[in-house]
C-alpha cells in the first residue's frame, strides 16, 4: 500500500500505571516530541487489561494498538506483566488469522525512566502504521476474534 503523507493514523496505548504511563508522563515533561497519533487509557496493572479492550479498539476505528508495561520481573503486582505478555502473544496470533497485520498491536516495555524510550516507541510504531495504510477491518473478522474462546479463559493463576 502506498504510504499517504496527509494520513495520520490512531494508535490506541494502553499503558500500565507505574511504568508506562509514569515513561509516558516523564516524556511529557521532558518535553520529548513524539507524534500526536496515540489516544492513551491508563490501567493500575498490565494484568487488568483484557484482550476485549484490544479488538474494540479496532472495531471503533483505531489503527493500531500500543500495550506497554514493566519490564519483566519489575512488575509493581508481582507477575501481573507476565501473565499479560502471554495473553497479548496469543491475540497477536489470533489476529493474523483474522487478517490483521502483526505490526498493528505492540507489545513493549517501558520503565517510568524511560521516556525517551517511550517516545521512541510511539515514533516508530506510527511510522509502520502508516507504511501499512489505514484499518480495513470487517465486522466478521472482529466476530471471528470474539468468538476465540482461548483468549477469554483466565490464565492458570490468575484467579
Amino acid at each position: 500500500m502506498k504510504e499517504n503523507k496527509e494520513w495520520t493514523p490512531k494508535i490506541l496505548a494502553l499503558l500500565c500505571r507505574w511504568c508506562a504511563y509514569a515513561g509516558a508522563d516523564l516524556a511529557g515533561i521532558s518535553r520529548i516530541p513524539y507524534p500526536p497519533s496515540i489516544r492513551v487509557i491508563r490501567f493500575p496493572c498490565s494484568a487488568r487489561m483484557d484482550p476485549y479492550f484490544i479488538i474494540k479498539g479496532f472495531r471503533e476505528g483505531f489503527d493500531g494498538v500500543l500495550v506497554a508495561f514493566c519490564h519483566p520481573g519489575d512488575c509493581h503486582y508481582s507477575k501481573g506483566n507476565y501473565y499479560a505478555r502471554r495473553r497479548f502473544m496469543l491475540l497477536k496470533e489470533l489476529m493474523q488469522f483474522a487478517g490483521i497485520e502483526p505490526e498493528r498491536l505492540q507489545i513493549r516495555y517501558v520503565s517510568a525512566a524511560e521516556g525517551k524510550k517511550f517516545a521512541q516507541v510511539v515514533t516508530e510504531m506510527t511510522e509502520e502504521i502508516i507504511k501499512v495504510g489505514p484499518l480495513k477491518i470487517s465486522e466478521p473478522m472482529i466476530k471471528a476474534l470474539l468468538e476465540r474462546e482461548e483468549i477469554w479463559q483466565p490464565l492458570p493463576g490468575s484467579e
